[in-house]
Parts: C-alpha cells; sequence; structure tokens
C-alpha cells in the first residue's frame, strides 16, 4: 500500500524546513503542501479509492512548480521540494496501477481494442 509513503512523505515535508533549516514563502509552501498530502493519504486509508491518488498527483506537481514558481531561496529547498514531489506523484500512480477499481474504470473507459 502506498499510503503509507505517502504520509512519511508529508510528514517529512512538515518537518523539512526546521530539519533542512530554510525560512520564507518555501517553508509555508512546503508544510501547507505537506498537511494536504498528510490528509490525503489519511483519507485514502479510511475511504479506499481511487480519487484520492489525482490529489497527491497534484501536490506532487504543486511540489515540483512551487520552487520554480515561488524562486525558493535555498537550494536545499528547491532540491526537498523537488524529490518530494516526484516520489509523491510516483507512489500515487503505483497506488493507481494496482487499485482493482481503477484499472477496471481505466479498462471501461479507454482501452479500446484495435479494429
Amino acid at each position: 500500500m502506498a499510503r503509507y509513503p505517502s504520509l512519511l512523505l508529508g510528514a517529512w515535508l512538515v518537518l523539512s524546513p526546521l530539519a533542512l533549516g530554510f525560512v520564507g514563502a518555501a517553508s509555508w509552501i512546503t508544510v501547507a503542501l505537506g498537511i494536504a498530502v498528510i490528509l490525503f493519504a489519511i483519507e485514502g486509508l479510511i475511504i479506499p479509492s481511487y480519487l484520492e491518488e489525482w490529489g497527491e498527483i497534484g501536490l506532487g506537481l504543486a511540489l515540483l512548480v512551487a520552487s520554480w514558481t515561488i524562486s525558493y531561496e535555498s537550494a536545499i529547498a528547491t532540491s526537498s521540494s523537488m524529490v518530494t514531489g516526484i516520489l509523491v506523484m510516483f507512489f500515487a500512480v503505483w497506488e493507481m496501477m494496482t487499485d482493482r477499481e481503477f484499472i477496471t474504470w481505466w479498462h471501461d473507459h479507454w482501452h479500446h481494442p484495435a479494429a
């Protein structure tokens, strides 16, 4: 289950400004996105569905984009945001690919046999 790695990644995002010593906009955005990752992971544990994975993919993209659009002052904040964003997206996609409900939906809506 990829929800537990997502919980750990969310916790890392919340704690990383303290652990890595960065401040300013980078720290607030990182903490806010970390809380959101944690909430999506908890929601996935309580009500298993593939839909929260789309939210985690969006949060992973936000982590990637934020470091460029906000221009984080610290290189370590940028690196942490980008690596964690990639990992959040990786685990979300992995969870979707192993979810029977999503596989059934994908097959029913997008799988068209060759004519």
